[in-house]
């Protein structure tokens, strides 16, 4: 990897800030946090797991505000946490070998089938239902955590949305949903990261300070969700998944 610059090492400090504040509610931070890595010059794999160890600071920070604003189902969570942090290892083992470009389609058409239903359903989301967790409807919400785990450690961007509409089907708010999101989206922010630790693919020059930023912007973009309600998250969620929806675009059939 090349020299170290003040210039570049603070550039990713600030863009770890704005990539956390975005991720701490809705997830998406992937898209600012890793293009301001690889431009620091270091390969993929390592920008990916030195975003795995930064991004885990911020998703914790944010996991602990949503909980002590009593925004997380924590019963629920902790059965689902282990389940996305082990299958995360397996997403992460499987990104060191193969390119996530073969996802890609199906991660877009899924980004827009989110985008489409949310904004169908006008007031899904604004108020959290009595939930009745039958056999099937577990069965269901295991297998997409496990898959997203995957998918967060194979490949990451858009695991925040998905997380989400995978709470707000299951029946919680958009605030609770952020909140069971942020924690388990830490389950595999930490699993993806042990593996790429093992394989030696971490910066820990650049990812403990870009790591100190997104504390910081994680705090202040949990705090404004808990603190402006519902509304401002769903607007965020809509925002940050029409983005994501264009990236892949870009990536997709452009790039």
């Amino acid at each position: 990897m090349p020299d170290i610059e003040i210039s570049t090492l603070l550039l990713v400090i600030a863009f770890g800030f704005l990539a956390a504040f975005i991720d701490s509610v809705v997830g998406g931070g992937g898209l600012v946090s890793i293009p301001a890595l690889l431009a620091t010059g270091m390969s993929p794999a390592t920008a990916l797991g030195t975003n795995k160890l930064a991004s885990s600071f911020g998703s914790l920070t944010s996991s602990l505000k949503f909980l002590r604003a009593r925004h997380v189902d924590f019963r629920l969570v902790m059965k689902l946490f282990p389940l996305s942090f082990i299958l995360s290892i397996g997403g992460a083992l499987l990104a060191v070998r193969m390119p996530g470009e073969i996802l890609k389609p199906l991660v877009l058409v899924m980004l827009i089938f989110v985008l489409i239903y949310t904004l169908v359903k006008k007031d899904w989301g604004g108020m959290e239902k009595k939930m009745v967790f039958t056999p099937k409807k577990v069965v269901i919400l295991v297998f997409f955590v496990l898959l997203i785990g995957f998918y967060d450690g194979f490949m990451g961007g858009g695991t925040g949305s998905f997380l989400m509409f995978l709470m707000l089907f299951t029946g919680f708010d958009f605030l609770k949903s952020a909140g069971n999101a942020k924690v388990l989206n830490f389950a595999s922010n930490i699993g993806g990261l042990l593996l790429f630790i093992i394989m030696g693919e971490v910066s820990y020059t650049y990812g403990f300070a870009m790591a100190g930023s997104m504390v910081l912007g994680s705090y202040v973009g949990a705090h404004l969700a808990i603190s402006r309600g519902v509304g401002y998250v769903k607007a965020l969620f809509i925002i940050v998944t029409s983005v994501l929806i264009i990236k892949n675009i870009y990536d997709f059939f452009l790039s």
